[in-house]
This record gives C-alpha cells, structure tokens and sequence, in this order.
C-alpha cells in the first residue's frame, strides 16, 4: 500500500511539475516548499539511520533515497517568472538573477541525489553516508548563496 500511495504522490508531483509555468505564483511556491520538506523528511530518515538512530531495512533506505532523488527532480519546476516577489518564501532574488547558474545547483543536486540512490541499493553504510554527504553538500552549496535562512 505504501508503495502505491509513493507512486500517487511521485506521479502527482511530475504531472504537477508540467502544468507549474501555468499555476499562479502562490501555488508555485507552495509546489516547491512542499516537495523540499518531502525531501527534508526522507533525508531526515536516512541521516538517523546513518546515524544508529534508527534502523531502516535496505529496502526502507532506497525508497526514501528514491523519494529524495524524486523531489530532487521535480521541485525546481515551481521557481517560476513572478515567485520572486512573494514574501511567503526564502528564494533570495538571487536566483532570478542567476537562473541558468541557479539551475545548474538543481542539476548537481540530482546527480548526487541519484548517487544516493545506488548506493541505498548497496546497503553499504559506507557508501551510503559518502552519497549522504555528497547530497549535503549539494544542499548547502545552494543554500548557502540562494536561500535566506
């Protein structure tokens, strides 16, 4: 069961993704800020289990690495022309000022996201804390100049 609601909600979101350019900026902005806390959660998960806070099965660990690599994907569909002027976000004006460098943030974070998502497959905790890093770092290289804490 869980499978097919992650399967609603990943289809949901990718069918989202498409209609975003059309949807007013509010909705856009809450598009985005939802599928990053999606992430934040399945990150969260995998980071207490790399941590021995938790103790998920190989198969929990690559569904939520597949949920993140999802949201990974599918969440810089919601910056669109006119989100920028809300103050209901933490996007710095930054991005619009550097969409195609902004972009290339969310292209790395992806890939590192898949990486995160091969080695859950691998069930190595060494692997799967050096692609948790990996995403990390992804996050704060972007954080860090596009988002106002």
């Amino acid at each position: 069961m869980k499978k097919v609601l992650l399967g609603a909600a990943v289809v949901g979101a990718l069918v989202s993704a498409g209609a975003q350019a059309q949807v007013p900026a509010d909705r856009s902005i809450k598009y985005r800020q939802g599928g990053f806390q999606i992430m934040a959660i399945h990150f969260g998960r995998i980071n207490a289990h790399i941590k021995g806070e938790r103790n998920l099965t190989p198969a929990q660990l690559e569904m939520n690495a597949q949920v993140v690599d999802t949201m990974a994907k599918v969440v810089f569909e919601g910056f669109v022309e006119g989100t920028d002027q809300s103050a209901n976000t933490k996007a710095k004006p930054e991005i619009w000022k550097e969409f195609a460098k902004f972009k290339d943030g969310g292209a790395k974070l992806s890939a590192e996201t898949a990486k995160l998502v091969a080695a859950a497959k691998t069930g190595d905790k060494a692997q799967l804390q050096a692609a948790f890093g990996g995403v990390g770092g992804a996050c704060k290289a972007c954080h860090d100049v596009y988002r106002n804490n």
